[in-house]
């Protein structure tokens, strides 16, 4: 349990106040929970995000940036921060993003793939005087589109909102028959995932767009236990790509260390620590082997002191520790999960077999 001591004398509060509560399991009327509520306002994870946003509520990127992310994304982005660190709706800048990103969305629950004059998958565009216009559009639909924005507002705490539940209702329609989602659509037709990013067992799934339903579901308190989202974390565990150096590499995007990059390529990286947080959310079993088997690799990991080290970034470290000892310490050996997907090698791009 050396854990204990080296989590709770980090000098973040947020972080000290997650170990408090997720972990040991504090009550909130707890003085040292109340203490350490009190001290997030001077959390310099907390200020740095706080210190970037806009008078319209909206976030910009900070200094050496780079990503030329929308303003809709970066919003996003802030607020899954936020909302990992604790924060809800009842702050003023949870709130004030919250409108910001409720503001653009459309009557069909779902985001826009423009977003300040930029295609969500960098095809060409031109500006009008009051309004983007696109060309040569590839895609006309994107599930990332609305996912990522959903994303953010859930962890901020707004997954039950009525608008939020209008988008949680477009994703769903978006979904695919075998249950994971697809890179996207031209009008009506389905577009082939690229192979680095394709589904298991799914002929149009692609994992970027299925990673993000299925992490906005997870934060739903009733959706997350339903077949839709169970469905498509069934398809994500059937990946099996278990690397260390991605390890926490989702954490370490949340709180600000790693940069928000990609559209398609958002989740690239297979982060086992993610998929467990997803496993434990949704209700997935240890009775799965494949759960197992993530929850072995990663205790092979774990150093002598009970920490898991990110190596780019070691300051996160604690955080991606946190990150998993609250992962494994909900996952239960028995419940109703059931998988379907049959245990098989996956190849991102199979070799065609020879005709002579």
């Amino acid at each position: 349990m050396m854990w204990v001591s080296l989590l709770l004398t980090d000098h973040s509060p947020s972080l000290r106040l997650l170990v408090l509560c997720d972990l040991l399991n504090r009550p909130e009327d707890d003085g040292e929970v109340r203490e350490l509520k009190a001290l997030q306002e001077s959390d310099p994870l907390i200020m740095k995000f706080l210190a970037l946003q806009n008078e319209d509520g909206s976030w910009r990127e900070g200094e050496g940036g780079g990503a030329t992310l929308g303003n809709i994304r970066l919003t996003a982005q802030a607020l899954m921060a936020l909302g990992y660190f604790g924060l809800g709706p009842e702050h003023p800048a949870v709130k004030r993003g919250a409108e910001f990103i409720f503001a653009q969305q459309q009557d069909d629950g779902s985001w826009p793939l423009v977003s300040q004059g930029k295609l969500l998958d960098g095809a060409g565009s031109r500006t009008s005087k009051d309004k983007v216009v696109l060309s040569d559009t590839k895609y006309h639909m994107i599930p990332v589109q609305t996912a990522l924005p959903l994303l953010g507002l859930a962890w901020a705490g707004y997954a039950t909102n009525p608008k939020s539940e209008r988008a949680y209702d477009w994703l769903l329609e978006e979904q695919l028959p075998q249950g994971g989602w697809p890179s996207g659509r031209h009008n009506k037709k389905y577009i082939f995932a690229a192979g680095y990013r394709r589904l298991a067992h799914s002929r149009f799934g692609c994992r970027t767009n299925t990673t993000a339903a299925v992490s906005a579901l997870a934060l739903h308190p009733k959706r997350r236990t339903r077949q839709a989202a169970r469905r498509g974390l069934d398809l994500l565990l059937a990946h099996e790509h278990r690397q260390a150096y991605t390890l926490g590499f989702e954490v370490a995007r949340i709180i600000g260390a790693e940069p928000p990059r990609g559209g398609f390529t958002y989740f690239k990286r297979y982060d086992v620590a993610q998929i467990l947080d997803l496993s434990w959310r949704i209700g997935a079993s240890l009775e799965d082997k494949r759960v197992m088997d993530n929850v072995r690799f990663v205790k092979k990991l774990q150093n002598r002191f009970g920490l898991w080290e990110y190596q780019r970034y070691p300051e996160v470290s604690r955080w991606v520790t946190f990150d998993l000892l609250r992962s494994l310490s909900r996952l239960d050996e028995e419940t109703d999960w059931l998988s379907t997907e049959p245990r098989t090698p996956f190849q991102p791009y199979p070799k065609k077999p020879r005709r002579f």
